[in-house]
């Protein structure tokens, strides 16, 4: 048979175009669904049977359990999911994605929508030209769609002519009679091939129109898709490698769960693909009148070995969890180590759920910037040399774990905007681009209060008790405004008024203190109460609070127009 490189780069660029069609596809109804789709996966995970049919319906839409698993690990990795809930949608995802080898054995196989896809692109692209953006994602569908079918349509028609050329397979033949050597060796073949084009439904369809063709028999073929549901778990493992660890306990979770489901039905291979014969073909030894049949056998045996493992495996969720949990621990850092909690660019996905993730990673930012002035609370009551030196050292290693902080979630943002993002998407975008340089500012107020507290320390200054009480109660005040500043990033836009009349209230009432210690403190010196260098230590620390607090202000104002203007 005449086979040339140019015939294996054109099959190459079929499967290409198949993958393209899908990954547009998912891309498309992502885009169209939105918040709405983040809602669902949120609020339908309420129990392990609600969550199952959310991955199923999910991934049922988008024909992709890849980019489902993704966004569930990107959800746990941002805090939206528990790895319970996550396990649920997991499970549905499984059986979700069979959805498209019934597609392409009853369209892709019994039609030619080859011809079908030249229309649908006359309909498709003009939509990609409206101005508006629900119409241009549908029009990205409509084009996937065509797209996929017509690269399917491409893969049947180049590849080889093996049927009639039984001997370039020749050398497989002394694999397929090996009883269940065979069977696992079929299986780790379609592992790789998964893993190599990183969607099981590639996969898929490979598999199937090697049936289709008479290349390959239905055990071997069986084999191959069991395969695939371990290669699939691995883009969300993939994803995970830079996510926290409940992202990674996720993707694990999903691994374990397809490599138990693959270990029972190797052990029941032969007696449950006897059972599909029986389904498919009306006897358990019967063999298909047509290709076609086979094609409706295999995915029959994709579906119901999906739906059996969860029917097995939803009521052991908790044991899964417990199980990831085990196997990876969770490792005692040094609280003073840099590392982002939730974002990274390994785990960027859809530019809308990043933006997500990156408000998680802010609130985070603000939470350890609080607890940054609470380590300065201390060292100001610390009177043990050996304590007082390891927690300026602690609040050293603060400073610069905000400064890099900062430029990497910066980085990160800046890498989101330039991914399509809706209007009021854009608008939070720069809103938090202004946040995370205030708390940045409010970081160094606090290593600014530090450095005081260190002079006092070294030059020996004792403060009166009554300038003791006067620090510690704008110390209590300025800690206020960083409690009501996490309120107003926690809290939900409709409250968002309040919360900032609470914030100017307390800035006022921090000014008018400031205020009322700067007139005292002159007075103070002018009658001798205390030294003079003492007073200017005292003023130093009372304005640096000030301006803290400034910061503050300056957050919530950027969090607060970032979210009226993304109305």
């Amino acid at each position: 048979m005449n086979y040339s490189f140019l015939d294996f780069l054109v099959l190459l660029g079929s499967l290409g175009l198949f993958l393209y069609g899908m990954k547009l596809m998912s891309e498309a109804l992502q885009k169209v669904a939105g918040d709405r789709l983040r809602t669902i996966l949120s609020a339908m995970t309420s129990n392990r049977f609600t969550g199952i049919l959310t991955g199923f319906l999910i991934t049922a839409i988008i024909q992709s359990s890849s980019a489902t698993t993704v966004m569930v690990v990107s959800f746990v990795n941002a805090g939206l999911l528990s790895l319970v809930q996550s396990v649920g949608v997991i499970m549905g995802a499984n059986i979700g994605t069979t959805i498209t080898a019934w597609i392409i054995s009853i369209a892709g196989f019994k039609f030619d929508l080859g011809y079908i896809a030249l229309p649908l692109l006359a309909v498709g692209v003009p939509f990609t030209f409206s101005k508006k953006h629900k119409r241009k994602y549908w029009g990205e569908f409509v084009i996937g769609f065509a797209l996929l079918f017509k690269g399917l349509d491409f893969l049947k028609n180049s590849v080889p002519d093996i049927k009639n050329n039984p001997d370039i397979l020749s050398f497989l033949q002394s694999y397929t009679d090996m009883g269940y050597g065979s069977i696992f060796l079929f299986l780790l073949i379609g592992t790789l091939l998964t893993v190599i084009v990183q969607s099981s439904s590639a996969t898929m369809a490979i598999t199937l129109v090697m049936c289709s063709q008479g290349w390959i028999s239905l055990e071997i073929a069986a084999a191959i898709i069991l395969g695939e549901n371990i290669g699939t778990t691995i883009t969300a493992n993939l994803a995970a490698l830079s996510g926290n660890i409940s992202a990674k306990r996720a993707a694990l979770a999903h691994l374990l769960f397809n490599v138990f489901g693959v270990c029972w039905v190797m052990i029941l291979f032969y007696p449950f693909l006897s059972l599909i014969r029986y389904i498919i073909f009306g006897s358990f030894t019967g063999e298909p009148q047509d290709m076609a049949a086979t094609t409706y056998a295999l995915s029959m045996f994709h579906t119901l070995f999906n739906i059996c493992n969860v029917l097995i495996l939803c009521w052991f969720v908790k044991p899964l969890v417990k199980l990831v949990t085990y196997i990876l621990p969770q490792k005692e850092e040094e609280e003073e180590s840099f590392r982002l909690t939730y974002i990274s660019t390994g785990m960027l996905s859809t530019s809308e759920l990043s933006v997500l993730q990156a408000s998680k990673e802010i609130l985070d930012y603000a939470n350890r910037t609080k607890k940054m002035f609470r380590l300065v609370q201390e060292l100001y009551s610390e009177k043990d040399e050996s304590d007082f030196a390891k927690l300026f050292s602690r609040i050293e290693k603060y400073e610069s774990i905000s400064d890099r902080t900062e430029v990497e979630i910066a980085n990160y943002l800046t890498k989101v905007s330039e991914g399509r993002l809706s209007a009021d998407s854009k608008q939070r975008i720069l809103g938090m681009l202004k946040v995370i340089t205030e708390i940045e500012s409010i970081a160094d107020s606090c290593y600014n209060l530090a450095r005081t507290i260190s002079h006092k320390h070294d030059e020996g200054i004792e403060f009166t008790n009554d300038i003791d009480h006067n620090i510690r109660e704008m110390f209590a005040l300025t800690e206020t405004s960083l409690k009501q500043m996490l309120i107003v990033e926690e809290r939900p836009e409709s409250t968002i008024n309040i919360d900032i009349t609470k914030s100017y209230n307390i800035e006022n009432e921090i000014n008018n203190f400031r205020n009322q210690l700067k007139a005292k403190n002159a007075l103070d010196i002018k009658a001798q109460a205390y030294q003079y260098k003492e007073g200017i230590v005292y003023m130093d620390i009372i304005i640096e609070c000030e301006k803290l607090s400034d910061y503050v202000v300056n957050v919530v104002e950027a969090i607060a127009e970032s979210r009226v203007k993304g109305k």
